[in-house]
């Protein structure tokens, strides 16, 4: 069986936007499994129209009954090892893609290159390249594997090599898009913005007949940014913003982020908590909770506290809003999260913290966080503050970094960044500040009702006085202060973050205060940040 399905690592690189409207092909397959649940052929069309539009959660929920109608189908893991990449869960894909090479007998070069994919995004980058060179050897002409190739170079700082794979797509695939956009990541990462300009202009000009995707309109706005021409940039981050929503329907959940937040404030109440139980402290490596909203710098700070001896470096893990998402089934209650917590008032639920502590454990071993002589690692998700409370239930001891950064800062980057966490607040600047207003808020609602060990920590202190810094951010893990995390661009750690080329250079100061840059650009968002800004010890210059 062929179980190369026309997609490789490219075609879901961005697969966190959002989805395109159903095809006629898809609703035509959604009507077959509808009426017949077990139809393999439909459950695999539909799961590949879902995946191929971005619709990767319904697409998970019928690539898994793909796998369980047909176990022995290679197609049918090769397609769950697809959704579950591009969802962020690449170390159960792993296990789907080799299940794939195990029952086909073959080295089939794509699923070869989209294992590789899988790899980088699991940051080992070594056992990825040489996969990708075992794919490129079998088939030199496929798009897909040799731009996943040329990213992973770009990723590892290695640009001859990134730069001479683009040369190879140019030859094969003139003005592809998506070589052209990398080609100029690749100019950016290495300051010839000139260049990068004129491979934005080429793209524009020649492939988007005049119109820039999203992506591409926000990597010209970071390079108009970095030339000092600072108008024009807003004026792109605006547009790309703009294309997010008209064009992807990427808008921001207004109201569900509301209610959520309601909930959650009236349950997480003091005298709620007092009737509750704590999970236990299980053996073995321990969680580091770093929080901070989108672009606070969460990313810069782990990869220096990665650098210690004692701390391995997690990155994004998604266990914690996982459990909350599932925490009905795993407590069996009738109601949702955060209210299905009341279960543990029961007697026979009393140890059902350390249940969901245990799944949290189990799965960062699965993932491969836990390291030898490491008995700290950290989980740095984007707005895990949502959830403080349920952390705090979850691990009682576990120590809290607070990553703040002044507002306006945090805004500019919003703009430049294509991000999806925060129930698309990033789509505008109003919905961006909206979003970070009530998290601050709910932070500090946690923070009145629950006794949490938690420790504030300045972005801008970590850039303008590093050392005394995390010395103090040692003395509140318990652990000593080593001066290797003032190196930590040396670190073969690779961030699978928006920040994974920042973190590679040494610190610098040129993102701190760009707010300055933008004051007229950033009005609308002010009155709802000033009272943060203020309450944060920040100012407005």
């Amino acid at each position: 069986m062929n179980v190369s399905v026309g997609s490789s690592q490219s075609s879901v690189e961005f697969a966190g936007l959002p989805a395109s409207p159903a095809t006629a092909s898809e609703k035509e397959s959604a009507k077959r499994v509808a009426a017949n649940p077990n139809d393999l052929p439909a459950t695999q069309a539909l799961a590949m129209a879902l995946l191929a539009r971005g619709a990767l959660e319904e697409a998970e929920v019928h690539a898994r009954n793909a796998v369980r109608i047909a176990p022995e189908d290679p197609k049918s893991h090769n397609l769950l090892a697809m959704v579950l990449t591009g969802v962020h869960r690449p170390q159960p894909g792993e296990f789907h893609y080799r299940r794939v090479l195990s029952l086909t007998g073959k080295r089939d070069p794509i699923v070869i290159a989209n294992l590789a994919w899988n790899l980088k995004k699991q940051g080992r980058f070594d056992e990825a390249r040489r996969l990708y060179q075992e794919s490129v050897s079998a088939n030199p002409r496929v798009r897909q594997s040799l731009l996943g190739w040329a990213r992973l170079e770009e990723a590892d700082g290695r640009f001859e090599a990134a730069g001479s794979l683009l040369d190879i797509i140019d030859r094969l695939f003139p003005d592809d898009p998506d070589s052209l956009l990398t080609r100029a990541v690749l100019h950016t990462r290495l300051h010839d913005n000139d260049r990068a300009f004129a491979v934005l202009d080429r793209l524009e000009q020649q492939v988007r007949l005049g119109k820039l995707t999203p992506a591409e309109l926000a990597e010209k706005g970071r390079l108009l940014d970095q030339t000092g021409e600072y108008a024009a940039a807003f004026e792109v981050f605006l547009e790309s913003k703009r294309r997010v929503r008209d064009e992807l329907g990427q808008i921001y959940q207004d109201e569900a982020v509301s209610e959520m937040i309601r909930r959650l404030r009236g349950f997480f109440t003091r005298g709620r908590l007092a009737l509750l139980p704590r999970a236990d402290v299980a053996p073995g490596p321990q969680p580091i909770f770093i929080l901070g909203f989108p672009r606070s710098g969460t990313t810069l700070l782990e990869q220096m506290l990665s650098r210690h001896s004692r701390i391995a470096a997690g990155d994004e893990l998604p266990f914690v809003s996982d459990i909350a998402a599932t925490l009905q089934r795993l407590l069996e209650s009738p109601l949702s999260y955060p209210e299905a917590l009341s279960e543990l008032w029961m007697g026979d639920r009393q140890q059902g913290l350390n249940d969901l502590r245990d799944v949290y454990l189990h799965r960062a071993a699965q993932m491969g966080v836990f390291k030898p002589d490491k008995d700290l690692f950290t989980d740095k998700m984007p707005l895990n503050e949502t959830h403080l409370g349920l952390i705090s239930l979850i691990f009682p001891k576990a120590p809290l970094i607070h990553v703040v950064r002044h507002p306006l800062d945090v805004m500019v980057s919003i703009m430049g960044n294509m991000l999806t966490h925060g129930f698309h607040c990033a789509s505008s600047l109003v919905s961006a500040a909206t979003h970070y207003a009530r998290i601050m808020q709910l932070v500090a609602h946690y923070r009145a009702e629950i006794d949490l060990s938690l420790h504030t920590l300045r972005y801008e202190d970590l850039l303008t006085e590093p050392e005394e810094t995390l010395r103090a951010l040692c003395g509140f893990l318990s652990v000593a202060y080593e001066p290797a995390s003032l190196v930590f661009h040396e670190s073969r750690h690779h961030s699978r973050t928006a920040s994974y080329a920042q973190v590679k250079e040494p610190l610098y100061d040129r993102s701190r205060y760009r707010y300055r840059h933008y004051r007229d650009e950033l009005a609308p968002a002010l009155p709802i940040l000033e009272p943060w800004i203020e309450k944060l010890g920040y100012q407005l210059d």
